[in-house]
């Protein structure tokens, strides 16, 4: 007759895996969305400067151009105004910088800082 060691997890164990497991869906559905938002944010400046670089727009315009995507994406970070423009060469480059706030637990919060930028 073999003697076999049981194998599998305890009770203990099985609970702090599911906590940590647990912790990080919590962070992730926290996260994801902000991200989220980053890669719009900069696919709309890059369509932006797709267009202004194809006619002539100034600033106000491109401000209000990026508004106007905003408003169909439902971007809260950052509005018209927090718009960067650059001028190198003949090409308009736009980027932007700001910081989203992340509520976690009670008064506990994530801030995270972006830079979006148009990518030629």
């Amino acid at each position: 007759m073999i003697v076999r060691k049981q194998q599998g997890l305890s009770l203990s164990s099985l609970l702090v895996w599911a906590t940590i497991i647990t912790i990080i869906a919590i962070f992730s559905m926290k996260l994801v969305p902000v991200y989220l938002e980053h890669s719009v944010i900069e696919k709309n400046l890059t369509a932006i400067v797709n267009d202004v670089n194809a006619g002539n727009l100034d600033v106000n315009q491109i401000r209000m151009s990026f508004s106007k995507y905003a408003q169909i994406d439902n971007i809260k970070s950052i509005n018209g105004q927090d718009i960067i423009l650059d001028r190198e060469h003949g090409r308009v480059n736009l980027s932007a910088k700001y910081t989203s706030k992340i509520p976690l637990i009670a008064n506990i919060s994530l801030l995270i800082d972006f830079e979006a930028k148009s990518n030629p």
